[in-house]
């Protein structure tokens, strides 16, 4: 380093460690503290009424206050919960959940990848249509799918749920996907087809690993939506050993009318592979859904 250049460097430096601070403002924001404890209390108290009432006796339920501890803690709710079927009912629905959030993460990522990258002619009809997609209600279109399910032998089987769960899970897929990949540079394509690389290989080895974030979104928001599912279950399947979690709720409600705590129960038990999968894949599931949309 010349003379000059160290001259002007300890000049530099002397400016800004001469430079005033700037003043931090620390205004507190009252309002927004006061209706987040507001926010908070509206979720946390039905989530606390319903872990407590689980735990509660069916006289102990009518007798004490909505929100008090129950004097007697049981768990003889979630014992009569799993003696009437209920490893059977979650069966059906992880097998439900996992095959239709296959389908749909595989065939959103391939549509999306081919989208982004020929996002003309039948690219772009396509990448279109399923925008469409997003603007028609399940409730509409329940008997058509009915029919066609009948039609191809499915119905009352939990392929007949899978198949329309897939459908109406991909454009939500595809657009989020295509958003991410926008992102990547079309450099890093380029630079692959230069060096040989087949449009697979660029698909696997570029545009896979980088929409990791992407795909783990999807992939969770894909199976909340499934593994909550009502209405496909309710029409497309009749036999008791077909029901998924969310229909078998229905029927542990009719089997127990006034106990309610065993309701409960089943509701809370129904509830905690949701709650894990949130919990262990938050960071990208935040992450994925507000890729692409800073721009």
């Amino acid at each position: 380093m010349s003379r000059t250049q160290n001259t002007a460097r300890k000049s530099t430096v002397k400016m800004i460690r001469s430079r005033p601070a700037t003043p931090i403002s620390h205004h507190r924001n009252v309002v927004g503290g006061v209706m987040s404890f507001v926010w908070l209390a509206i979720v946390a108290l039905p989530l606390y009424w319903i872990v407590l009432t689980s735990f509660q006796s069916q006289s102990g339920f009518f007798v004490g206050g909505p929100l008090s501890f129950p004097a007697e803690p049981t768990l003889d709710n979630y014992r009569l919960v799993l003696e009437n079927d209920f490893w059977r009912y979650l069966g059906n629905s992880a097998f439900v959940t996992v095959a239709a959030t296959t389908f749909i993460v595989a065939l959103g990522f391939l549509a999306a990848y081919a989208i982004t990258r020929n996002g003309r002619g039948v690219a772009k009809t396509t990448f279109t249509v399923l925008l469409l997609g997003l603007a028609i209600p399940l409730q509409a279109t329940i008997i058509p799918v009915y029919l066609m399910i009948v039609q191809l032998g499915l119905y009352d089987t939990l392929w007949g749920i899978v198949l329309p769960s897939v459908a109406f899970g991909l454009p939500i897929t595809v657009l989020i996907l295509v958003n991410f990949l926008r992102d990547v540079p079309r450099s890093l394509f380029e630079s692959a087809r230069i060096d040989g690389a087949t449009e697979w290989q660029a698909m696997t080895k570029i545009a896979l690993p980088l929409s990791r974030p992407a795909l783990v979104t999807v992939a969770i928001y894909s199976g909340i939506i499934v593994w909550n599912g009502f209405l496909f279950p309710l029409i497309l399947t009749q036999s008791e050993d077909k029901r998924v979690l969310p229909l078998a709720l229905t029927t542990y409600q009719g089997m127990f009318t006034i106990n309610v705590p065993a309701v409960i129960a089943a509701v809370v038990m129904s509830s905690i592979p949701v709650i894990a999968l949130y919990i262990f894949g938050r960071r990208q599931l935040l992450a994925g859904m507000t890729a692409g949309f800073g721009k």
